[in-house]
């Protein structure tokens, strides 16, 4: 697929892309709407200081972990289509709560609601994955992701105007953040409207459980419950933040803590229920696949966003007391992280699909971060400016290429399972970004950005060793197994019975 085609609206699939990425623009869009008004929210409720700003911003993603493994599950057993609407439509509720909310508890809640639409990226690398083969889905796959993350950008450069010149007054801000949520609320019904979840002629391929994702031997069943454990542990973390920042008592942090070590418990019990009837029956070869891809992408994906997250948190304050700069200044030299995400990500889909190995890519990509990141830990006020900006910028361009290319890998790994895979890897995403945000209060800035590439480097030696090249990279159609041809076959005499009925009660 070439630059040019992706302005062909008339091609559905073109027009499924631009659908979909307009949706997860919408979702962070929404997601990101108090960044910007922080200020404003503090200037017009006399009772909120910094610390409840921060304490909601930590909240602010407190459920995209847990979001995005349900989301994924959901998501691989009804379709991207209803699954995306339903969430647009149902997250414009916290977005109004939060809006209008007078109290603590009600923004705390309504913060804490919304935190969830977080999980909309996960849904529109499925519905990507539908529409485009395998030799294009890289590319497809970081437009969709790249121009969707740009709604947090785009929210902190309209929201202010909308709250202070359109809306105006000291109320302005509320009717800005609805504003939002009206648009959440709209194109979600959009949404459903206008797509669909398949070309015409082929089957959705549902996943054949949904409780848990499905591995192909005891080795790997033991790795699938490993790597659930941090997901759950990174939620407690926020929990130990939370209450070390005072907003939560010593007693319900340690209820937090107990209802997280149930629900791990109930998350193994369920792996379990699902995965060793399969494995006793017997995995046919076909269908088989090494789930040390999966913990390889999660940790790729742990190193880049997990960053990306962490940097675009703390960057600015860094440029403006390093360098004694503005905060205007500061500001928009932190913001090219966000403008650079436009091409970058979609560039490391490009290469990922035309350079004839995405394992490699995604080497090449993860010492990228790592040698930039080590580049940004040597920065200090001794620098020049431009020579500081030149390295940011490099780091940008990796960190967000690699994003990319871990999302043109994932749909390869087991077709039917790429809502849970990418649900997976988007977690761990989060669960980057809360260990290294909780690390960047011990440390300095400098020693930060060894921390981050550090990470960079463990990814690196994970992705050598447990990266494989997947089956079927470029070509036309993806692999299906036995098992998957059977689901189709299901399918769609399941569809030509639905089809019968309807004419019956038609005549």
């Amino acid at each position: 697929m070439s630059l040019v085609e992706i302005f062909r609206f008339r091609n559905e699939r073109i027009k499924i892309l631009h659908l979909t990425w307009i949706a997860f623009f919408i979702s962070f869009f929404t997601w990101f709407n108090m960044a910007p008004l922080a200020t404003t929210m503090m200037e017009s409720m006399d009772w909120l200081t910094r610390e409840h700003i921060a304490a909601l911003a930590i909240i602010n993603v407190a459920l995209t972990i847990p979001a995005r493994l349900i989301i994924g599950m959901l998501l691989d057993r009804f379709g991207p289509r209803i699954v995306y609407s339903s969430l647009l439509v149902l997250m414009a509720i916290p977005a109004f709560m939060f809006a209008f909310g007078d109290t603590w508890t009600q923004l705390m809640i309504s913060r804490l609601l919304l935190s969830s639409i977080g999980a909309s990226f996960v849904v529109g690398i499925r519905m990507v994955a539908e529409w485009f083969p395998p030799k294009d889905v890289g590319f497809a796959e970081g437009i969709y992701g790249g121009w969707g993350n740009f709604g947090s950008a785009v929210a902190a450069m309209v929201l202010p105007w909308f709250a202070i010149t359109m809306f105006g007054g000291p109320e302005g801000w509320r009717y800005a953040m609805a504003f939002t949520g009206v648009v959440c609320l709209i194109y979600g019904v959009i949404y459903y409207l206008f797509v669909r979840d398949t070309p015409e002629g082929k089957t959705f391929v549902r996943a054949k459980r949904t409780g848990a994702m499905e591995v192909s031997s005891w080795k790997d069943l033991i790795w699938l419950i490993v790597w659930t454990i941090p997901l759950h542990a990174a939620l407690g973390v926020l929990a130990w933040r939370l209450e070390g920042m005072g907003f939560l008592s010593e007693t319900i942090l340690y209820t937090i803590y107990l209802v997280l070590a149930v629900a791990l418990v109930y998350q193994v019990y369920t792996i379990l229920k699902v995965n060793v009837p399969l494995l006793k029956k017997g995995i046919p070869e076909d269908d088989r696949y090494s789930f040390k891809n999966v913990a390889a992408l999660n940790s790729t994906y742990f190193a880049n966003f997990g960053a990306e997250l962490a940097i675009i948190s703390m960057l600015p304050m860094f440029f403006q007391l390093t360098f004694s700069l503005t905060p205007a200044q500061a500001g928009l030299i932190a913001s090219s992280f966000a403008f650079i995400n436009l091409f970058a990500r979609p560039l490391g889909g490009i290469l990922s699909d035309r350079m004839g190995s995405r394992r490699n890519i995604m080497l090449v990509y993860m010492a990228g971060i790592t040698i930039g990141l080590v580049g940004m830990g040597f920065m200090d006020s001794n620098w020049p400016l431009v020579v500081a900006i030149l390295i940011t910028v490099f780091t940008s361009v990796f960190i967000q290429g690699a994003e990319g290319a871990t999302f043109a890998v994932i749909p390869m790994i087991k077709k039917r399972m790429t809502g849970q895979v990418a649900g997976m890897a988007g977690a761990y995403g989060n669960v980057g970004a809360t260990i290294y945000l909780t690390l960047y209060t011990f440390v300095t800035p400098q020693q930060f950005f060894f921390i981050l590439a550090g990470g960079a480097l463990a990814s690196f030696v994970i992705c050598y060793f447990w990266l494989e090249e997947p089956e079927n990279s470029f070509a036309s159609e993806y692999a299906l197994s036995s098992v998957d041809e059977q689901a189709v076959q299901e399918a769609e005499v399941s569809e030509a019975e639905e089809s019968v009925v309807v004419q019956k009660k038609v005549l």
